[in-house]
Parts: C-alpha cells; sequence; structure tokens
C-alpha cells in the first residue's frame, strides 16, 4: 500500500526544504498545508505565492491555506483572539495551546474533511504527517509520539542527515529566495534580535505587539517575553544581557532555528 503524505508547511526554512528533498529525491505529496493564524509576519505570506508558483511547475500540489474558524463561521485571528481576552499567547504562560488551536487543529480538520484523506483511512492505513524538525532538533521529535490514531508521524530532514545550513543551501539550489523566519509577530518566543529586527522591518507590527503587552493582565509573568517585558527590554535593550540558556519552550508552531 502507497504512503499517503500530508506536509504541515510552516512556511519557514525547515518545511520548505522538505519539499526541495521530496523533489530532488522524486517523492510527491499528496499534501500541503499551511495553518494561517491571521498573525504571521508579511513576508510569510508572500511566500506563500512564491512557493505556489515554484511546487506548480515541478508539478507538486499547492499549499492548502487552512485557518481556525469560530462556530458562527467567522475566521479566527490569534492577536485578536489574546486582545480581546486581556491575554498573551499561551506560550508566554507555559503552555502551547495557540499552537494547538490554530495551527494542528486546523490542519487536522482541513484533512478529516478532505476526500482523498477521508478515503486512504478507509483503507485502514494511516496517513503520514510530516513536521519540519531538523537533525538539531532530535530532542523534540523524540518526545512527539510516532504515531496517532490516524497519523504516522515522519521527520524527513533528521532522516536526511539535515542541519540549519543544509536547508538553507537546499532551498538557494534549486533558485528560491529565503523564506525568513515564520512565526506570529508577538510570538513569546521571539528573540532579543527577533524583537530588534521587527521594530526595524515591521515597526507598525511591533506597535500592535506593544499594545497587546500592555493591556494584558498580568500576575504571573512579566510580558510577551514571559520572563520579561518587551517594552522594558526595548527602552533599555544593554541592560538585559544575553538571551536565557535556560530558555525551553520554543513555539508549538516554530520552524527551525534562528535565520
Amino acid at each position: 500500500m502507497r504512503e499517503f503524505i500530508s506536509v504541515c508547511c510552516g512556511m519557514g526554512t525547515n518545511s520548505i526544504a522538505i519539499l526541495v528533498g521530496y523533489y530532488q529525491r522524486g517523492i510527491k505529496p499528496d499534501l500541503i498545508t499551511f495553518a494561517d493564524t491571521g498573525s504571521e509576519k508579511p513576508h510569510t505570506y508572500q511566500m506563500i505565492t512564491v512557493l505556489n508558483n515554484w511546487l506548480f511547475s515541478i508539478g507538486f500540489p499547492q499549499v492548502n491555506v487552512v485557518q481556525k474558524v469560530y462556530r458562527d463561521g467567522s475566521l479566527a485571528n490569534l492577536y485578536d483572539h489574546c486582545k480581546d481576552r486581556n491575554m498573551l499567547p499561551s506560550l508566554a504562560y507555559g503552555f502551547k495551546n495557540c499552537s494547538q488551536k490554530f495551527k494542528i487543529a486546523p490542519q487536522d480538520k482541513f484533512l478529516n474533511n478532505h476526500p482523498a484523506a477521508k478515503a486512504f483511512w478507509k483503507t485502514g492505513e494511516k496517513i503520514t504527517k510530516v513536521v519540519g524538525y531538523d537533525i538539531d532538533e532530535v530532542r523534540r521529535a523524540d518526545n512527539a509520539p510516532d504515531e496517532t490514531k490516524k497519523y504516522k508521524m515522519s521527520y524527513p530532514l533528521i532522516e536526511w542527515g539535515w542541519d540549519r545550513d543544509d536547508c538553507i543551501q537546499a532551498i538557494i539550489s534549486v533558485g528560491l529566495p529565503r523564506p525568513g523566519k515564520s512565526a506570529c509577530f508577538f510570538c513569546p518566543a521571539s528573540t532579543y534580535n527577533e524583537i530588534k529586527a521587527l521594530k526595524e522591518h515591521y515597526p507598525e507590527l511591533l506597535d500592535r505587539a506593544l499594545v497587546l503587552e500592555s493591556g494584558a493582565e498580568l500576575t504571573t509573568v512579566k510580558g510577551l517575553g514571559r520572563r520579561f517585558n518587551w517594552a522594558e527590554y526595548l527602552s533599555q535593550p544593554d541592560m538585559f544581557g544575553r538571551w536565557p540558556k535556560d530558555w525551553d519552550m520554543p513555539c508549538g508552531c516554530f520552524d527551525g532555528g534562528e535565520e
């Protein structure tokens, strides 16, 4: 029985490198999904079009953009979801509910209703769900289940022994641009340098992030950085020192390391 391959594409370096690696190996995925939180950075949205053009040129399926939908049929936006509730993304509090609700669940729901996926499940087989952990993220793969009721998990970059540099070189080799970091513009997993980059490249998004932070009702955390406040950091960055080595809460939808 052939595999049914569904690639979870975060529009970042690692997941796009998987598609390049599949192309180089003559492996064609059945589905490619990208979960839009409604709060991605502009370069991520731009990359969807660039990637789709390349996928079309090599005969691969187009990216299916999915999004969380509320019961009334309206599309969810993670920023508005947090702002309306005077809260920060769950990662700031040490949880990963935002990635589960706004990334994983919408992709699973899409497959649950996709005719080809439903037909494959009827054969009694599990779909191969592909995730972009690279060789430096083996621990994350080891901590994830090998299988679920409907899926077999696959981490091609680890199987190929690819690290971040290998992913970048693969992308460049087929003429694609480097996609940039894929994450919500107010992601609590943002490093000091990423916060400064947001200020430089997307100051209007930084302003929105600071509005979210200032309006949140905080008792157990200091701000968007969980252990530090973004606004305070930007006002006196020299006082914050190095990025804490014990930071152990990467975003659940995090797509590889830093650019």
